[in-house]
């Protein structure tokens, strides 16, 4: 039998996070440079969220009358246009930045003597300690800005009101439950495949479709938070 206020909040959740162009274009610059482990980057956007959100209730439930829980949220969402803006700047100065590959000659001595060209990637150790401490980080700025997101906006309530119908409190925490699930399980998905496409293009060694993906991803971050910002004044 379908538990359905657990399948409605679940499909509600997935829904709210996938139509929102600011929650993508959160995450999708960090999953671009970060590439291997890219679902944790919307898993932890999606924590965020949840934690956010669920403060911002807590705080508009108990303390209305005294904290100004709509100036917090207002602010919250002039502040996720800011950190957006700075997501896309920050993967346009990665894209110009990065450090080109290094060509070095090698004289080989067989049968005859003769002269090539290799082009080195490094991948020792040290390499890879670097490489998850960008990810380690790209995760907390995910968490981050999904912290901000949850607190931007009483009208997440809107996707709560649901639970006043059930019949029953057990009902209603399903539901929450299931809203809980589906806003982790949608951007951890939404991750998972762009860093998948995004390896994809890499290993075809096409540098500048590569390039092309980052640009696109960091100006979609640009424009969206331009826009948030725009509607927030």
């Amino acid at each position: 039998m379908i538990n359905f206020p657990l399948v409605a909040g679940t499909l509600a959740s997935m829904l709210h996070v996938i139509s929102g162009p600011d929650h993508l274009a959160a995450v999708t610059p960090l999953v671009i440079e970060t590439k291997r482990k890219a679902w944790r980057i919307g898993l932890f956007w999606g924590l965020g969220h949840l934690l956010g959100m669920l403060l911002i209730g807590v705080l508009f439930l108990l303390f209305k009358d005294i904290i100004p829980v709509e100036s917090i949220s207002e602010y919250s969402e002039q502040l996720v246009a800011a950190v957006l803006i700075g997501v896309g700047l920050w993967a346009f100065y990665r894209i110009f930045n990065q450090k080109k590959k290094h060509l070095h000659p090698h004289v080989h001595h067989d049968t005859e003597t003769y002269v090539h060209i290799h082009e080195h990637e490094h991948h020792d150790e040290g390499h890879y300690h670097k490489h998850d401490k960008i990810v380690k980080q790209d995760v907390l700025s995910s968490f981050g800005i999904g912290f901000l997101h949850g607190l931007a906006g009483v009208a997440h309530f809107l996707l709560l009101l649901p639970v006043l119908g059930f019949q029953d409190n057990s009902e209603g925490i399903q539901y929450i439950i299931g809203f809980a699930i589906g806003t982790v399980l949608a951007m951890s998905v939404y991750a998972l495949i762009l860093g998948k496409i995004t390896s994809f293009s890499k290993h075809q060694h096409n540098d500048n479709f590569f390039k092309g993906i980052r640009f696109a991803g960091g100006l979609f971050a640009i424009i969206i938070g331009i826009y948030w910002m725009y509607l927030s004044l």
